[in-house]
């Protein structure tokens, strides 16, 4: 009889109080109106990961409903889905404004090294755009200046994980734009050019494999175990960056710290075969706690990728950047090396792990060549 009084109480209680339904899709609030669900599948969106569809508009559907919600998460199951992300605009947001997630099933493999050329596989959540022209793979877009919460940057925290995000050789579009988001989360990505990186061609369109919020938003973006590979610039690095596990190969630029306020943190950092690790183009302090480097060794380059040669670690002409580096760099084929590059600079303090002091600074290119001993086994590849 208690156990029939007790359950009776509990069948109430859920009548009056609202039900969870299966990842709360059906859940129901105190006055018996349903809850927005917060998690979005893009296949009931009409999405397929087929590598055939073009899957823009369902991707497009489906945001629009995690924004009408109120945020959410729009999760891709693995397959491989082409077409293009764009997360629609959030203006004056009441009262603040959302987190949008954009999350795969699987965490992706990273595929980067020195030499070799491995294939890629298809396994996990991969999006594919192979647009020539237009916006990245996943974009933010603007907010219009008479309704957005200030300037023109979106009211969104955007979060993206476990996701491998692709173009082709030599892109005519970048990987990831959230410029105009105001702050982003971004773990276990990998974005590339479809290509092992040491095959990768020249870029020569100017693409940006990440782009970070933008300087005066409030912007803050963290980043962890993110891979970038085959662009003209690897990652643009906004104010309020916080990053570690990262790697940037075979670009033209690796990271390029533009104008900032506020500064900027790297923890372990791999740099390979770019032709600058690290370029300054605007007003910028930063740190770098450990700045893994390698370069081609002898042998390592060929017509098609002579231009992963090394220029300079540290490309800054106008002496625009204030940092601290630790480096430890090796030269494919030999091992460790005492050769770290500075173009300008003359405000980066660069010091080798273990050393007391770092070399003068410069507005010239600055080498320094004393080698360890050699180790042939040294450089082969991740």
């Amino acid at each position: 009889m208690r156990a029939t009084m007790i359950l009776a109480a509990i069948c109430g209680s859920l009548v009056a109080g609202g039900v969870a339904g299966v990842n709360g899709s059906e859940r129901m609030t105190s006055d018996d109106a349903p809850a927005k669900p917060r998690v979005f599948n893009v296949l009931d969106y009409g999405a397929k990961g087929d590598d055939k569809t073009d899957n823009t508009a369902a991707f497009s559907a489906c945001l629009e409903a995690v924004v009408e919600a109120g945020g959410g998460r729009m999760v891709l199951p693995d397959g491989v889905y082409r077409g293009n992300i764009v997360i629609p605009a959030v203006s004056t947001p009441i009262p603040s404004w959302i987190t949008l997630e954009i999350v795969g099933e699987s965490e992706p493999t990273p595929v980067f090294g020195t030499i070799g050329s491995p294939s890629f596989h298809n396994s996990g959540t991969i999006v594919k755009s192979l647009s020539e022209t237009g916006p990245a793979v996943i974009s933010a877009t603007a907010s219009r200046p008479t309704n957005s919460l200030y300037g023109s940057f979106s009211a969104v925290y955007v979060v993206l994980r476990n996701l491998d995000v692709r173009t082709y050789d030599n892109p005519g579009i970048g990987g990831i734009d959230l410029e105009c988001a105001l702050q982003c989360r971004i773990e276990n990505v990998i974005v590339s050019t479809g290509v092992y990186n040491v095959q990768a061609s020249q870029p020569t369109h100017g693409t940006k494999g990440l782009v970070t919020p933008a300087c005066n938003n409030a912007a803050l973006t963290i980043l962890r175990n993110v891979v970038v590979t085959g662009y003209h610039t690897g990652i643009v690095v906004n104010e309020h960056t916080d990053g570690d596990s990262i790697v940037v190969a075979s670009c033209i630029n690796g990271l390029e710290f533009v104008q900032a306020h506020h500064a900027s943190h790297f923890g372990r950092l791999g740099t390979y075969r770019n032709t600058h690790h690290v370029t300054v183009s605007g007003r910028h302090g930063f740190s770098i706690e450990q700045m893994n480097t390698e370069m081609p060794g002898l042998g390592q380059t060929n017509a098609g990728n002579a231009w992963q040669t090394l220029v300079c670690d540290v490309n800054d002409p106008q002496n625009l950047g204030v940092g601290d580096i630790h480096y430890w760099v090796v030269l494919g084929g030999k091992g460790a090396v005492d050769q770290f590059v500075k173009n300008g600079g003359a405000s980066i303090r660069a010091r080798r792990i273990g050393s007391v002091s770092p070399p003068t600074a410069s507005m010239d290119i600055e080498r320094t060549d004393t080698a360890l001993p050699d180790n042939p086994d040294a450089g082969d590849g991740k």
